[in-house]
């Protein structure tokens, strides 16, 4: 069966209660896309889906899921995009939801590594106790720029283990001069939709298109340890501790300015050429900081910049 074939299959069993879909009208679309578009396999799957979605007037996680039938996954294994499986995780890291549709989202870990978990209000599912241990059923896999995660849902199974899941230390440690922020660093806004988290270009999210996006704060930095360089990404929460620069007031600062950039260049200017200690999980390419430490005075930052350039 080919790849096409084996998605179509699986889409159309999926909306079997919900549209009188055959797998061959599935693959018929994919094909379109795939073929004459030249819309990655991933893609195409994702659009096609939605576009099911739409017609059947349901959300995500009321599709099948084949409960009771899936695979027992370590996290680390997680590789590929929608699919529904079980784990067992001990639930590392809670954080604050930026959204009244998000109930829950954290870390989940297991002796393979960590990842990211988000349950949403409307699945109404009873809320995991951060440092405790739990069998997690029907769960499905979700993927941004080659991130995994997984997103609990209305049919998903909570059971909490008496025995601790051990997890896995998957933390790095980067000291070295912190040489560039990237674009999308300082106040950005991020897509409100229910899952999702993209940052918007130009007002528009890549899934939802144009949408009334929710302010944030982030930095996207290149650190240089002498070998090689690190891509770190400091959220909100790392972001104000490192500038002292909060969220309200980082949104004046742009309204004053009439330009969001303006907050960038702050960070900017006081962050690069610092010598920084970052920990914490690699996800994809990314370091996700979790501790920052500043070391000692600034570096010739022009200098450093372009010799990370030329590695």
């Amino acid at each position: 069966m080919t790849d096409l074939r084996t998605h179509a299959a699986e889409i159309a069993d999926q909306f079997s209660d919900h549209l009188d879909v055959s797998a061959d009208e599935v693959e018929e679309r994919l094909e379109s896309l795939v073929s004459e578009y030249r819309v990655p396999v991933d893609e195409a799957r994702r659009s096609v889906v939605n576009s099911y979605l739409d017609e059947a007037g349901i959300e995500r996680d009321e599709l099948a899921g084949g409960a009771g039938g899936n695979e027992q996954t370590l996290l680390n294994d997680i590789d590929e995009d929608e699919k529904w499986v079980d784990v067992r995780a001990k639930v590392v890291e809670l954080w604050e939801p930026r959204s009244e549709s998000v109930a829950q989202v954290g870390l989940l870990g297991d002796d393979s590594g960590r990842m990211k978990f988000i349950a949403f209000t409307t699945s109404e599912l009873p809320e995991l106790e951060e440092g405790k241990s739990y069998a997690l059923g029907n769960v499905v896999t979700d993927e941004y720029q080659g991130n995994f995660s997984v997103k609990l849902n209305r049919t998903t199974s909570i059971t909490e283990l008496d025995e601790e899941i051990e997890v896995g230390d998957d933390s790095t440690s980067v000291e070295g001069a912190l040489v560039d922020i990237q674009s999308g660093s300082g106040l950005i806004k991020r897509c409100p939709e229910e899952g999702c988290t993209r940052v918007l270009q130009n007002g528009r999210c890549s899934e939802h298109g144009s949408v009334e996006g929710e302010f944030d704060l982030r930095i996207k930095a290149v650190v240089d340890d002498g070998e090689e360089v690190h891509e770190v990404i400091f959220n909100r929460e790392m972001t104000e501790e490192l500038t002292g620069i909060e969220l309200d007031e980082a949104k004046q600062m742009a309204m004053d300015a009439l330009d969001t950039t303006i907050v960038e260049e702050e960070m900017r200017g006081d962050l690069v050429g610092f010598y920084y200690r970052v920990t914490g999980p690699t996800l994809g390419r990314y370091v996700l900081a979790n501790e920052v430490e500043r070391l000692r005075e600034p570096a010739d930052a022009e200098e450093l910049l372009i010799k990370a350039r030329s590695m």
